[in-house]
C-alpha cells in the first residue's frame, strides 16, 4: 500500500509539473485528476472537475462531436490523438484555440484503462500566424505596386533617351543614347519577368533570354537585315539579382556583335546566345559568324561595353574568355565552382 501511495504521489507531482493543462481520464472519460495548470488556465476547481465526464466540464464547451468521436472510437482503437484543435468561447477566459493531444495508458491487466489528455493554448500562435499571413499579402501588394512603378519609370527613361537620340546632331552622341536606351530596355524586360512570375526570387533563364533577344532583334535587326539572333539554353533558373547581370551582359555582347561583326553586305549572319548549366556551374556565351574582331575593328570592342561586361562577370564570379577567327567570334563567361585537382 505504501508503494502504491508513493507511486500515486509521484504521478500527481508529474502531472502538476507539466506547463500545459493535463487531464487524466478513466475508461468512461471521467476526470480522475487534473494538473494545476488546468485549474489556473480555465479558472476552475477540483470539485468542479474531478469525477465529471470531459464533455460536461465547464458550460459544455468540450461537448464537441468531432472530439467525442476521437475519444470514444479512434483513441481506444489506436491509442493516440494528435493536434486536434478546439476553437471555442470558454467561460472566464473568452475565445480561445486549444490544441489537444491524447495518449492511452496501457496496463498489464486489461481490466481498466485511462487516457492522458494534454491541452495547449495556441491562441496567440494562431493569431500570430494570421497576422503574418496578412503582412505577407500586404508585402506582395507593395512589391507588385513597386514593380509597376519601376517598370513605368524605365519606360519613361527609355522614351526620353530615344527622343534625345533623335534630336542630337552628333552621330557619336546619338549612338551612345541609343545604346543607353537598349540597356534600359534590357532591365525593363527583367521587370516584366518579375511581374509575370509573381515577384518570385528566381527567373527562368531560357524564357528571360528569349524575350530579351526578341527585344534586341526588334530594335537592331529589323526585317531587312539578313541577320538572325537565336537563344540556345539548357534551361535552369537564377536569382533575380543574377538575372539582371546576365541580361546586361547579353545586351552588351549582342549589341557589339550586331554592330561590329557583320559588314553591310553580309549574307546569312548569325548570332547565338548560349546558356549551359550543370549543378552550380554555368556558361554564358554570345557567338557570331562574322569576320572576327581584328577584321571588324577590335578597338571599338574595348570601350564601355567591354568594361561593363568584365565588371558584371566579376560580380557573378565568372571568367571572360574570347575566341576569334575569320569564321567568327565567341565571348563566354564561365562560372566553375569545382576546385582543380591540378593545383
Amino acid at each position: 500500500m505504501e508503494s502504491i501511495e508513493d507511486g500515486r504521489a509521484l504521478a500527481q507531482a508529474m502531472v502538476d509539473t507539466v506547463r500545459d493543462s493535463l487531464l487524466v481520464l478513466d475508461g468512461d472519460l471521467r476526470v480522475i485528476s487534473a494538473s494545476r495548470s488546468f485549474y489556473a488556465t480555465f479558472q476552475t476547481s477540483a470539485a468542479e472537475t474531478e469525477g465529471r465526464k470531459v464533455y460536461d466540464l465547464g458550460s459544455g464547451e468540450w461537448n464537441n462531436s468531432a472530439l467525442r468521436d476521437l475519444l470514444e472510437r479512434i483513441l481506444p482503437e489506436h491509442g493516440v490523438m494528435d493536434h486536434f484543435e478546439v476553437e471555442q468561447n470558454f467561460p472566464h477566459i473568452g475565445q480561445r484555440t486549444m490544441m489537444l493531444n491524447a495518449r492511452k495508458v496501457f496496463y498489464e491487466s486489461d481490466s481498466k484503462s485511462s487516457l492522458l489528455l494534454a491541452i495547449e493554448d495556441v491562441t496567440a500562435r494562431r493569431e500570430a500566424e494570421r497576422q503574418l499571413a496578412i503582412l505577407s499579402e500586404q508585402k506582395d501588394t507593395l512589391l507588385a505596386e513597386m514593380s509597376h512603378r519601376v517598370a513605368n519609370s524605365l519606360q519613361i527613361v527609355a522614351s526620353i533617351l530615344m527622343l534625345k537620340a533623335r534630336s542630337v546632331s552628333s552621330e557619336e552622341s546619338r549612338g551612345h543614347l541609343v545604346d543607353a536606351h537598349r540597356r534600359v530596355m534590357s532591365i525593363a524586360t527583367l521587370q516584366q519577368h518579375l511581374k509575370a512570375s509573381g515577384m518570385g526570387d528566381v527567373i527562368k533563364v531560357n524564357d528571360y533570354l528569349t524575350t530579351l533577344c526578341e527585344t534586341l532583334a526588334g530594335s537592331m535587326i529589323g526585317e531587312t537585315r539578313p541577320v538572325t539572333l537565336k537563344v540556345v539554353s539548357d534551361g535552369g533558373a537564377v536569382p533575380s539579382q543574377q538575372a539582371v547581370s546576365i541580361g546586361l551582359i547579353v545586351t552588351e555582347l549582342v549589341m557589339n556583335a550586331l554592330k561590329h561583326a557583320f559588314p553591310t553586305d553580309v549574307a546569312n549572319g548569325r548570332v547565338v546566345v548560349g546558356y549551359e548549366v550543370k549543378g552550380d556551374d554555368w556558361k554564358l556565351s554570345v557567338s557570331d559568324n562574322g569576320g572576327g574582331i581584328k577584321a571588324s575593328s577590335g578597338e571599338r570592342r574595348s570601350g564601355l561595353g567591354t568594361t561593363l561586361v568584365q565588371a558584371l562577370a566579376k560580380q557573378l564570379d565568372g571568367k571572360v574568355d574570347t575566341e576569334t577567327s575569320s569564321d567568327g567570334t565567341t565571348i563566354a563567361i564561365t562560372r566553375a565552382t569545382f576546385k582543380s585537382k591540378l593545383l
